[in-house]
């Protein structure tokens, strides 16, 4: 049907759908829609029913909305208004590239709407399609060539490109047609002349960048920025002395930025004297009482001889205070306060809490915390070593007690929470947290609404050591949907930005956002995701009767009955709880209930996270790959991305994939132990397969010879043990292959594994509790006498941790066992 002209009548009203549109008011738009509809003459209108579409998009109805879109679009194909929300359609749903498709037809018909271009530039921006934004912002500078965000989109464009020479030229000639007198100082303006200094630094053009600062420095705003610039300038420049005095002056201003000293050190190329400069430090510190001066000094940890000199040193002021006073018995003058030796023997907890001799750290914090029985950061530290020696239950304990002095304080509710998580205790945690989240909603939903992801993923690790799957995987996807909403949220900024000439803010933005899903929210959420999804594949969980009806058949008549009478009472709390639910929805008042429905209809529901779905996925495999995707487009430089990656590709057969997966990660590092079991069930897995296409075959044969050196797997096995005897890591991977390669060799693979004498260097908690539990899980077969041997040796090396407690023996089965050191699988990492 050819585009049909409405009258004034009707033609008024389709304007005040648009308004309504913008204004929101979506149903009075689809009011006006209707009244236009309803006239025989106009009921087959293509641009009225993509607007009524449109606006039934925008209320949650996605499907009526696609019908009227397309239905408007069939009826005028050639109406550029149509194009375009049907574009508008496919962006909302993020099928970026629909909606590129469909703003472009949309110019072929009007080559110069300026709304178009405008939509399909921030689309461009939001996919980092920086060629065809340049040409976008191109034809709006074009068209608007008075208009200032035209030059600055323009110049964008270029400086994401890397084509500093042009986005500086673009830049000086918008900023000559500024206004803005020499003495006055503007924002705006100040902000385009740092911009304009940063495209200069990046360019590496120190000595313009210097010259250009000091000409405009009356106009710049932010004066600090101004000196920290100069002072990086002078240093690229060689000009050490004048570098020197900027940034004693910077320090003068905010002594507590440690990269002002930073500078200043390179700028005086100071040779020092390590003990002289440290022992005064050191009592300044500790008269003046400094909690976070170990923090400070932790990253000389690398270096042993400095550490013996940190020892030396501290250890002496505390015998020292403890019989005079003073720092050295050979002191005169005034004593130091009762205060300072607390300070000492704190810091002292904490070096050696460090350094894992943990009884000699407990030894220490026992007795500040004697003298000094109400200070938070005693207890705080006594659940730190309590956790590294593997206690959970005990550093909660501890981490509670510290809670208590001060339950206002958000940080410390918050670090009570995250090791009641480690612990496993998750109601406990939720409670605890919920003295900080909004009244009226459980602290778990208001937590997510926040984006508290720290709780989220320490959840998603809790749920995992329980076997609650699908919990996991719920927690697992709303952190995925936290990082896919602050990626939608650029969309906001494009044209936010360039109005506000928040310029420089807004390249940061778009930097951060390219590599957003790198952080480490993501990569944790992401690997457990993965590792949930290959357990699924591994072991599918049957119906939920059936997993009943499998669990009653081990339990006694009286475990039954208890399990049924919990069953009962979950389900009768969740209908309460539904039923509270609807009592407050219906009893809300009308405003906030109006509010409510109008979000719902704006916003429209996402799909709802059912555990008990998302543990029973048709094709797990496939749903741990959307969650590896990203790790390997911004994580390639973990090894851990490529052997998940590995992981998923050997489940599903891809040789290819697996080649290129542990080539990634041997290109990283050859010697990882989990990467060596990778290889030898890959190249055990291609021998196995002697139906491969001729061609790869060719391609695995000549790979494969380059890592294993043409050595079999057992020899390949054997150097890899011999090579790595003294750590206890790379031992387990090697003994767990050597029974995978010949189950006759059971007993030597278990004594390689659970070995524990002077030679072997990594005896921590962590590593421990791993061969533990490879002891039980059947990486050695059926060895439950070995696993028991192994526990009391470990209990004689670890007496504190809960994972070799001779209480072990009351869980009544082994399998409970492992369950119990899976749950201290975390115990070693630091918080």
């Amino acid at each position: 049907m050819p585009n049909v002209q409405l009258p004034p009548k009707e033609s008024n009203l389709f304007k005040r759908i648009l308004k309504c549109y913008e204004q929101k008011q979506y149903k009075n738009g689809l009011k006006f829609c209707k009244m236009i509809l309803s006239n025989p003459k106009f009921a087959e209108h293509g641009e009225t029913l993509a607007m009524k579409g449109l606006t039934l998009n925008c209320l949650g109805k996605k499907e009526e909305a696609y019908e009227f879109v397309r239905k408007g679009l069939r009826n005028d194909v050639k109406s550029h208004v149509c194009w375009h929300v049907y574009g508008l359609l496919q962006r909302s749903d993020k099928r970026y590239d629909e909606a590129i498709k469909c703003y472009r037809n949309a110019l072929k018909l009007d080559k110069d709407n300026l709304q178009i271009l405008r939509d399909l530039s921030l689309l461009q921006i939001q996919m980092r399609d920086l060629e065809g934004y340049r040409e976008t912002r191109y034809q709006l500078l074009q068209l608007r060539p008075t208009q200032r965000a035209s030059w600055i989109g323009y110049a964008i464009a270029y400086h994401l490109l890397k084509d500093y020479d042009m986005a500086l030229k673009l830049l000086e000639e918008f900023r000559q047609t500024q206004q803005v007198p020499p003495s006055k100082v503007d924002y705006e303006y100040s902000e385009l002349i740092l911009y304009q200094n940063q495209v200069m630094r990046e360019a590496d053009l120190f000595q313009e960048s210097l010259e250009h600062i000091e000409t405009y420095e009356k106009q710049i705003c932010d004066k600090l920025l101004v000196e920290e610039i100069k002072g990086e300038m002078l240093l690229k420049l060689g000009r050490l002395k004048e570098a020197s005095e900027v940034f004693k002056n910077l320090i003068d201003r905010n002594a507590e930025n440690w990269c002002y000293y930073e500078g200043l050190e390179k700028a005086l190329q100071l040779s020092e004297k390590f003990r002289e400069l440290l022992d005064k430090f050191l009592r300044v510190n500790f008269s003046k009482g400094c909690p976070p001066l170990f923090t400070t000094l932790k990253s000389l940890y690398y270096n042993t001889e400095k550490i013996s000199i940190i020892q030396e040193l501290v250890t002496n002021y505390e015998t020292s205070l403890k019989t005079c006073d003073f720092f050295s018995p050979y002191e005169n003058g005034e004593k130091e306060p009762p205060t300072t030796l607390l300070w000492v023997q704190y810091f002292l907890a904490q070096h050696f809490d460090k350094l894992g001799q943990y009884s000699l750290a407990l030894d220490y914090i026992n007795a500040a915390i004697a003298g000094t029985p109400t200070l938070i950061e005693l207890f705080y530290m006594k659940a730190k070593i309590y956790k590294h020696m593997g206690n959970l239950r005990e550093a909660v304990k501890w981490m509670d007690e510290a809670q208590s002095l001060d339950t206002a304080d958000r940080f410390i509710n918050s670090k009570c929470a995250k090791y009641m998580l480690r612990a496993n205790m998750i109601k406990e945690a939720e409670e605890m947290c919920s003295k900080f989240t909004r009244e009226g909603t459980s602290a778990m939903e208001n937590l997510n609404e926040m984006q508290c992801m720290w709780f989220q993923t320490e959840c998603i690790s809790a749920y995992q050591r329980l076997g609650r799957y699908g919990d996991a995987l719920k927690k697992c996807h709303e952190v995925e949907r936290h990082f896919s909403e602050i990626t939608d949220d650029q969309f906001d900024f494009h044209t936010y930005c360039m109005r506000k000439m928040t310029l420089r803010a807004y390249v940061d933005l778009l930097r951060l956002e390219d590599i957003l899903r790198r952080h480490g929210f993501y990569f944790k959420a992401a690997r457990s995701a993965i590792e949930i999804y290959l357990k699924l594949y591994d072991n599918p969980l049957t119906s939920e009767s059936k997993q009943q009806e499998r669990n009653s058949e081990n339990l006694s008549a009286k475990e039954l009955k208890k399990m049924l009478s919990k069953q009962r009472r979950a389900q009768k709390k969740a209908k309460l709880e539904e039923e509270r639910k609807h009592v407050e929805r219906e009893h809300q008042p009308k405003n906030q209930k109006k509010k409510r429905d109008e979000e719902e209809d704006s916003s429209g529901l996402k799909e709802e996270l059912i555990p008990e779905k998302l543990e029973r996925i048709e094709n797990p495999l496939e749903e741990a790959i959307k969650f590896l995707i990203p790790l390997k487009n911004l994580v390639a430089d973990n090894i851990d991305t490529h052997l998940l990656a590995f992981e998923i590709y050997f489940r599903k057969g891809k040789f290819l994939l697996m080649l290129q997966s542990v080539k990634r990660a041997f290109a990283i590092n050859r010697n990882n132990p989990w990467l060596h079991e990778c290889l030898i069930k890959f190249s055990k897995s291609v021998s196995n397969h002697s139906n491969l296409p001729d061609t790869v075959s060719k391609v695995l044969s000549q790979e494969m010879q380059k890592i294993f050196v043409n050595k079999d797997l057992e020899s390949f096995n054997e150097d890899f043990l011999k090579h790595n005897a003294a750590s206890l890591q790379h031992l387990l991977s090697g003994a767990k292959m050597m029974y995978f390669l010949d189950k006759s060799r059971q007993e030597k693979a278990i004594a390689i594994a659970t070995r524990l004498d002077e030679t072997i260097k990594d005896k921590n908690v962590k590593t421990l509790i791993k061969v533990s539990e490879a002891l039980l899980d059947g990486s050695f077969g059926s060895c439950n006498s070995q696993y028991e041997e192994y526990r009391m040796a470990c209990h004689k090396l670890l007496p504190f941790t809960s994972a070799f407690l001779p209480t072990l023996s009351e869980f009544g089965s082994h399998r409970a066992a492992l369950n119990h050191t899976a749950n201290c699988d975390v115990l070693a990492n630091e918080t």
